[in-house]
């Protein structure tokens, strides 16, 4: 072996070392698991002052869509949040499907968070096309239940039998319904953002939902794209197993670019307010 080829050798086995170093050490996993936590509780926070501040300025039309959307994602980074908290203690709970759906139930949970955005995207394509949306609710409301249903009964599967095919087929199902969410933004993300392309008048606003609709499609789009690949990995190969503690770069990687930055940049996005309810009624000249 040549002097170059040794040298390569010699850090690519001092990388290994470190890897398995940090991934065997307890101190490493509990301040990774709690950075997650921490991270997470941040965005929960920001979630819920959004939440509160939009219910401050339109009390009067009740749960709108944009409510619902920052209430769920309070609801999913704050479970994320209490189950990075007891992250060791969720490893030794039995029998191992209650470890399971402790930690899918939240990724389903954001699937519905962000598949609501894809919704009220698809409702304001339509209706600005004249095109009735009678069918859009109920159709997000039974692939919601398809989903849910589905991963459930594979719960049950492998409560009653854990054998490792179930196993894949239920982590390959999650990366089916990640890529189906991909696809939901690339479609009417990109629906959208076209149509506001040819409006023919330039102003500020338009610009503005023109930047919003590339910016969250773009990043949705990616993050769920992401998770499916990662999905994929995590099923057939070991080493890339995220259900386990002795993982925890893996774990802070995964959910930092699936859940937590897609989160927060597109909170950021979305943070306006939407337009106070006028005070002065107009009323017709007599």
């Amino acid at each position: 072996m040549d002097l170059p080829s040794a040298v390569i050798a010699l850090k690519l086995k001092a990388a290994n070392s470190w890897w398995d170093d940090v991934n065997d050490s307890r101190l490493w996993q509990d301040r990774t698991f709690h950075v997650l936590a921490a991270l997470y509780g941040i965005v929960a926070a920001v979630a819920l002052v959004q939440l509160v501040r939009i219910q401050l300025r339109v009390p009067e039309y009740g749960w709108t869509t944009q409510k619902v959307f920052h209430f769920l994602n309070f609801l999913v980074n704050g479970v994320r949040c209490l189950v990075f908290v007891f992250r060791r203690n969720v490893q030794k709970l039995h029998p191992d499907i209650l470890q399971h759906i402790l930690l899918d139930m939240p990724s389903l949970a954001f699937f519905t968070t962000y598949a609501l955005l894809v919704l009220f995207w698809a409702e304001i394509y339509y209706q600005a096309r004249a095109v009735s949306t009678d069918g859009l609710r109920p159709s997000f409301f039974t692939i919601n239940a398809v989903v849910y249903v589905i991963q459930i009964a594979l719960w049950l599967v492998l409560c009653w039998k854990p054998i490792r095919v179930v196993m894949i087929l239920s982590k390959m199902f999650f990366a089916g319904v990640s890529l189906f969410a991909a696809l939901g933004f690339l479609l009417y993300g990109g629906r959208l953002f076209l149509m506001l392309q040819r409006f023919p008048v330039e102003s500020k606003g338009r610009r503005k939902k023109l930047q919003e609709v590339g910016y969250v499609t773009t990043i949705c789009f990616t993050c769920f794209l992401i998770r499916c690949i990662m999905m994929c990995f995590n099923a057939f190969d070991k080493a890339a197993d995220l259900d386990v503690l002795d993982h925890p770069v893996l774990n802070f990687i995964y959910y930092l670019l699936v859940e937590i930055l897609p989160s927060s940049l597109v909170l950021f996005i979305l943070r306006k307010l939407p337009p106070k309810r006028g005070i002065t009624q107009y009323h017709p000249i007599r």
